[in-house]
């Protein structure tokens, strides 16, 4: 069945009614619930005084969205807005040195921000790696990458590296681990390609462009070293027609949906609700689905945000950093399953395409994608959540090819020859919401807590059966038949149909009414068709 299978418009909108319906029906019932229990006893931690405005009070549940947009906004906003400052001044006077421009304004920030200790150790990090990078052999790169980034994730070596930043600044913890955590993965990707290059090797230099570039330096997204060598050393940096128009809008975007969120958080309070079980078993079967998906989409709503503010500042640099993640809604197959697509880039580009090869093979891709998932497990820290999450996303991911090359084999694949393109899209709508829910479950244990995730399956699957089950999977069929419509009309772009063949028009001359006269009058015999088709 090819993506650009249609379905009758009449059935297209009524799935959308429908999900129009039940994402209002959701949203009412979480509002009902956050109004209801905002005065409780367990919610005082995470619930502070909002707006004036509103005079309701706010979600403070998620630390890295109140920390970015919050506490720490105009540190953010200062050093950001210093770069670009500096960044323009550069590209106008001596774009060739823009790279080390950056670089230096990097350091001075990193140094000004945790001390020069810290800078101190991640050059040490950055020249191991180059050092390991020069020996020219993969698997050596691999190790010495992965035993530095454990050092990070197990004691004592958190805690002796922990002692080398300075200064009691607030936010001093969340930027080491993250300043680390990034500088290692970026030292890996700089000697992996400089095992691949076959004349020389790159300098350290570009090395310490590459990680101290600061939009990328604490928070990433990682972008792999052979992308951001080639764009960062680029000399023609003309711009493309309405091209800061575009970066425009997506910064005000951005800055529309970080109010928007705020304002939300002021009426569900969707992040401190999954906290209290108590509270959570007295709720609905409606409201524990909709707490449930709204998380997911919230999740992605900051992930979208915090990269796309920087990668717009990257933008402005003449740089395209990677995009921001896949919208959960738009998700129902476990291949595309990734909030983080800098760091998917790097684990397809050096893990899983480099063992899984096409990905056709069984064998090739267990092993690729248990390679995959053990390395997002050394990257994420390894305890019972991440591992957990992991372990399922891996079969998940794995169960789909093993499903894919069951149905492919016959008498499967000329049962869906048989029949209609639309029919064939219904059918396999119906597994992908079971897909739809089994992508829900496995990153709700990672998102919020595996007795949260354990209590929205016994709900939907057994407490609420069949009722709640069945409305619900409806609801997802019309939500999987809608983003199917969506990557129709996206491949119709992309890939338009060719138009029919015009038929040729015979070209006649002024006896063609004689012509026709005398073939009125005397018709001639039917011609052979055999003939015909030969001729």
């Amino acid at each position: 069945m090819g993506v650009k299978a249609a379905l009758p418009k009449y059935e297209i909108y009524f799935y959308n009614t429908v999900l129009c319906l039940a994402m209002f029906w959701a949203t009412s019932w979480i509002f009902e619930v956050s109004s209801s229990n905002a005065s409780r006893k367990s919610f005082k931690t995470s619930m502070k005084p909002g707006w004036y405005y509103f005079g309701r009070k706010m979600d403070t549940a998620d630390f890295e969205w109140m920390m970015w947009f919050s506490t720490f906004r105009e540190h953010i906003l200062f050093a950001l807005s210093g770069h670009v400052l500096f960044a323009k001044i550069c590209s106008m006077l001596a774009p060739q040195y823009r790279s080390l421009v950056h670089m230096v304004y990097g350091l001075l920030a990193v140094w000004t921000s945790m001390g020069w200790t810290y800078v101190s150790l991640m050059l040490s990090h950055c020249i191991l790696l180059y050092s390991i990078s020069l020996v020219k052999i993969r698997w050596l790169c691999f190790v010495t990458g992965f035993c530095t980034l454990a050092t990070f994730k197990c004691e004592p070596f958190v805690s002796w590296q922990a002692g080398f930043v300075e200064g009691d600044f607030e936010l001093r913890h969340v930027l080491f681990y993250g300043g680390c955590g990034f500088t290692i993965m970026r030292g890996m990707s700089f000697a992996l390609e400089n095992c691949e290059r076959k004349d020389g090797n790159y300098d350290i230099l570009e090395l310490l462009k590459y990680n101290f570039y600061l939009p990328f330096f604490y928070f990433g997204p990682i972008m792999t070293f052979d992308k951001f060598y080639v764009q960062a050393n680029k000399s023609d940096l003309t711009r493309k027609e309405r091209e800061m128009w575009n970066i425009s809008l997506q910064g005000l975007i951005h800055l529309g949906v970080i109010i928007v969120v705020d304002v939300l958080f002021h009426f569900m309070y969707i992040r401190t609700l999954p906290t209290d079980m108590k509270l959570l078993k007295h709720l609905s079967d409606w409201a524990l689905v909709g707490l449930a998906y709204f998380n997911l989409v919230y999740d992605w709503v900051k992930a979208a945000v915090m990269f796309g503010v920087i990668n717009t500042v990257a933008r402005l640099d003449h740089l395209d950093p990677p995009k921001p993640p896949k919208c959960i809604t738009m998700l129902y197959v476990f291949a595309e399953t990734h909030f983080d697509r800098g760091i998917n880039d790097w684990l397809c580009k050096y893990v899983y395409d480099y063992l899984g090869g096409k990905h056709n093979n069984v064998v090739e891709e267990l092993v690729a994608t248990l390679c995959t998932y053990g390395v997002a497990v050394l990257w994420l820290g390894p305890c019972e959540v991440v591992l957990l999450w992991a372990f399922f996303n891996w079969f998940g991911l794995n169960f789909e090819l093993w499903t894919a090359k069951f149905f492919s084999m016959e008498p499967f694949a000329s049962m869906e020859m048989e029949m209609s393109e639309a029919m064939s899209r219904r059918i396999r709508a119906i597994v992908n919401t079971l897909n739809f829910w089994c992508i829900v479950f496995f990153n709700i244990v990672a998102l919020n807590s595996l007795d949260f995730a354990k209590l929205v399956a016994k709900r939907l699957l057994l407490k609420g059966f069949p009722m709640t089950t069945i409305i619900v999977m409806f609801m997802t069929y019309c939500l999987i038949q809608a983003i199917k419509e969506q990557e129709r009309k996206q491949a119709l772009i992309n890939d338009p149909d060719p138009l029919p063949p015009v038929q040729p028009q015979n070209i006649t001359t002024s006896v063609t009414g004689a012509a026709a006269a005398a073939a009125a009058a005397d018709p001639q015999p039917v011609a052979d068709p055999s003939k015909e088709k030969a001729e």
